[in-house]
């Protein structure tokens, strides 16, 4: 068994399996038998792993390195402390990783009253705005546009949505300068370049606009890096996994292009494109009565377009019925650019406006997350003490297909 050290920092309780000189030391007593979270230090390389996160399984405390199998269930025996264990098991520890610079914000707590800034607010913007104020509390949002117009016309507008005899019942929406932006616990960024118009369903429409939102999307890289944001950083626009790892990048470069890892932590930036990939699982499902067991067993993981996969049960996958129902959700924005529309509505609410809302109130959702290299789409949550990526037992199967979408991320960034 490693030999473990004990610290306190800031009134709080650590510990790690190397010698931290630069910490006050503590006593075994108090880390073991302490109510509160404590805290896990350890170091791994910043390109490929998080700054900080919920422990939920053992293989966390003993590897150095992060992948696909975040989503692997632990092997039983670890050799660890029962004390440890216990801690985990009870959801009360919290890793951080040192080789972060700024490894110590993440002793940091969660605000009570969030502050959300969204930029851009088009089809997806505007339709995710009404969203939070019908459905949101605990929030003020504030809202930005390059036109004025845009932004006048929804702070009047929403602002004069009320309930009848309980005026104050909505949150609160707050025109912006550019200059303000990253004053907020959480900043949605959903502008998008070069939407390809409807009759072009020959094309990934997503990946179309890669490069364009990218470019759009490194302006508040920077940005977020010179004014040292600690908030989430939330990506709605496509492609979202994959402007996700460019933001992280952009980011942490410094004036000669080289990573310093001085901007966003990866567990700031949270993409929102998979919840609504869920949502079209189950509107095909509820159709089929072969598939409607995704309702209570399934999952979806992977990038919102190329590369989902659905899987019609977590307890007796079937890679058939899976397949077909991927293809069935794959296709659903298709359906509606036939009906002569684009598809944002659902985007903006299943994936945006109901997944920031769980975000905030640390309930379930389906996100982007940064996953070794690649940050991908799965069930998770924002807890008191960082990010959990739940874990399952995979079918060999499902395994196979999450490591075939895991790999061709990792190819495009």
């Amino acid at each position: 068994m490693k030999k473990i050290y004990y610290y306190k920092l800031n009134s709080k309780l650590l510990f790690s399996f190397f010698k931290i000189s630069s910490l006050e030391n503590a006593s075994k007593e108090e880390i073991v038998n302490a109510k509160e979270t404590i805290y896990f230090l350890k170091s791994m390389d910043p390109f490929s792993s998080r700054r900080g996160f919920l422990v939920t399984s053992c293989s966390q405390i003993a590897s150095d390195v992060e992948g696909l199998g975040l989503l692997q269930r632990d092997e039983e025996n670890s050799g660890l402390p029962t004390w440890i264990t216990r801690r985990i098991a009870d959801g009360n520890i919290k890793c951080i990783n040192t080789s972060f610079p700024t490894w110590k914000e993440e002793l940091d707590s969660l605000p009570e009253h969030w502050r959300i800034n969204v930029i851009a607010l088009g089809d997806v913007g505007s339709t995710l705005l009404i969203g939070l104020r019908l459905l949101g509390s605990n929030m003020t949002i504030g809202i930005y546009d390059r036109s004025v117009d845009k932004i006048n016309r929804w702070e009047h507008e929403l602002n004069q949505v009320r309930q009848p005899f309980d005026e104050d019942s909505f949150p609160k929406i707050v025109p912006l300068e550019e200059k303000d932006l990253f004053d907020c616990d959480m900043l949605v960024f959903c502008a998008s370049k070069g939407i390809p118009p409807v009759g072009s369903e020959n094309v990934d429409v997503r990946m179309v606009q890669l490069e364009g939102n990218r470019e759009i999307l490194k302006k508040y890289a920077r940005a977020a890096r010179e004014k040292h944001f600690k908030g989430i950083f939330a990506i709605v626009s496509d492609p979202v996994d994959l402007l996700c790892r460019g933001l992280y990048l952009d980011s942490n470069v410094d004036e000669r292009g080289n990573l310093d890892y001085m901007g966003l932590a990866p567990n700031q930036i949270i993409g929102y494109g998979l919840g609504v990939m869920n949502a079209r699982a189950i509107f095909h499902a509820e159709r089929n009565p072969e598939l409607i067991q995704y309702l209570k067993e399934g999952q979806v993981f992977g990038p919102h377009g190329k590369g989902l996969i659905v899987a019609d049960s977590m307890i007796n996958y079937n890679e058939k019925q899976s397949l077909a129902l991927t293809d069935k959700t794959l296709n659903s924005n298709l359906e509606i650019r036939k009906f002569g529309f684009k598809p944002y509505v659902a985007p903006s609410l299943s994936s945006g406006a109901l997944s920031l809302i769980a975000t905030i109130r640390n309930e379930y959702f389906y996100g982007s997350s940064m996953i070794g290299e690649v940050f991908m789409g799965s069930k998770m949550r924002l807890t008191k003490h960082g990010i959990e990526v739940p874990s399952y037992d995979l079918d060999s199967m499902l395994r196979k297909r999450l490591e075939e979408t895991y790999n061709e991320l990792r190819s495009i960034i």
